[in-house]
């Protein structure tokens, strides 16, 4: 555990957390602090880090970031699961004619990396899932009675980001995108892209984010957009539907929107003031006709399905960055890296340490042992105050099975059997709550 344990930065004043649900920040290690900065909040509490030998904008993810990472990931694909979405892998190069067909060739060439010459042919590193998305719709036949059909992938893409923009995990030139892709008839797309909403919903209510605000992304003028004014009509259409029937507020904004359609974006802002989009839904008729896809609809003849994009999360390390910031490190019980640290009083505790340590480990929970080689109780207990959950071991708790629990936001509870306090913590976690311990367990 890293020395910056000890301090929990919010980004709101003193008594307010940040979040759409309690955050276990307890209040005497609160900071009246403008901002977290992930970039120097991330390396100190050993997250990720950089190297020039890899390369500017090239991340790697230590040991308690690729937990974080890791669990951020496997909360995505259960919940794009239970939605009815089936996940496939697909590769990071394809040739450049894909892209050429796709329209990123000819609109998005300057982010996309130069095209490698191989056997004859030149291939490049991808800049977008979609037209890998395309072709493995198109491999196979589909029949109306497919559709919707749910297609999504947590994928690496490559962006040829300028060094002047990269930073930290939120401008870089190696993503993880939660991608997803809904082929579907026209008459399915408002439904879809309300569910997509509903799954952004859920999923800022598990990570303690809010949104800043949504905004309509639509075409400027003088951008490389696809020359299509009537599919433009219909997808803006379509998706100021959505908005109007979800009750949400939002803004139109123009010149924000992808090249092949308008998009619904969901603004995020760091503790700077510095917006960005973390999620999103998009209306495509562009590349379902490039690529020639189609349904066999019941009068038995070929139809062409809309396209509809969505990300819960965008890429995970743009998600990570704004869940260090937001959290100061102090992350939700079921995202934190180690969940639970185990305080034997002295070395005659630790086989007991040990023992409970192993039941975390058998019931999926992330737990360390911070023994009394690590310094005084008082030390111990001050250098984990971003862990969830303290679990102290004296002579009573070993001789009876009991730990005395103190949770993060100050709170502590009567020694109680070890197995009902990992049975209700794994309830929590398993639950994806943000509140550290449920009322009735107090």
């Amino acid at each position: 555990m890293s020395r910056r344990a000890d301090r929990c930065l919010s980004q709101k004043p003193r008594g307010e957390c940040p979040g759409a649900s309690p955050c276990g920040h307890s209040p005497d290690v609160r900071e009246e602090t403008a901002m977290h900065d992930h970039r120097k909040l991330g390396r100190e509490l050993g997250l990720f880090d950089t190297d020039p030998l890899i390369g500017a904008g090239l991340p790697y993810w230590l040991p308690d970031g690729a937990a974080v990472r890791h669990t951020l990931e496997e909360y995505i694909r259960t919940a794009e699961r239970r939605a009815g979405y089936r996940h496939v892998y697909s590769p990071v190069l394809g040739k450049r004619e894909l892209y050429e067909i796709s329209g990123h060739w000819s609109h998005y060439s300057d982010d996309m990396f130069p095209p490698m010459d191989l056997g004859g042919e030149q291939v490049v590193l991808r800049p977008s899932l979609c037209p890998h998305h395309a072709v493995i719709y198109r491999s196979r036949s589909h029949s109306y009675r497919e559709l919707p059909l749910r297609m999504a992938e947590l994928g690496g893409m490559y962006r040829s980001e300028l060094s002047g923009v990269l930073g930290g995990l939120t401008r870089v030139r190696a993503i993880q995108l939660n991608d997803a892709h809904i082929f579907c008839t026209i008459d399915q797309v408002a439904e879809e892209a309300q569910a997509a909403l509903e799954m952004i919903r859920q999923a800022y209510e598990a990570l303690g984010i809010s949104p800043t605000r949504y905004r309509l992304s639509l075409p400027g003028p003088g951008g490389k957009y696809v020359a299509a004014p009537e599919m433009w009509q219909r997808s803006t259409a379509l998706l100021t539907e959505v908005l109007d029937r979800s009750g949400l507020p939002y803004e139109a904004a123009e010149g924000e929107s992808a090249f092949y359609g308008p998009k619904i974006d969901v603004q995020v802002t760091d503790g700077a003031g510095r917006e960005s989009t973390l999620s999103t839904v998009q209306v495509d008729f562009h590349q379902p006709e490039q690529f020639d896809l189609h349904y066999i609809g019941p009068d038995g003849a070929k139809h062409r399905p809309v396209m509809v994009h969505r990300s819960i999360i965008g890429s995970v390390e743009r998600a990570v960055a704004h869940l260090i910031e937001q959290h100061g490190g102090a992350f939700p019980a079921w995202l934190a890296p180690t969940q639970l640290v185990i305080l034997p009083i002295s070395e005659a505790e630790m086989p007991n340490a040990a023992a409970l340590a192993q039941r975390c480990t058998d019931l999926g929970l992330r737990a360390e042992i911070a023994g009394p080689e690590h310094g005084t109780l008082g030390a111990r207990i001050r250098q984990a105050r971003l862990v969830p959950y303290q679990a102290v071991i004296g002579a009573k708790e070993a001789a009876d099975d009991h730990v005395a629990l103190r949770l993060r936001d100050g709170r502590r509870l009567d020694p109680q059997p070890a197995n009902d306090v990992l049975t209700r913590i794994g309830a929590l976690v398993d639950a994806h709550s943000t509140d550290l311990w449920d009322s009735a367990a107090s």
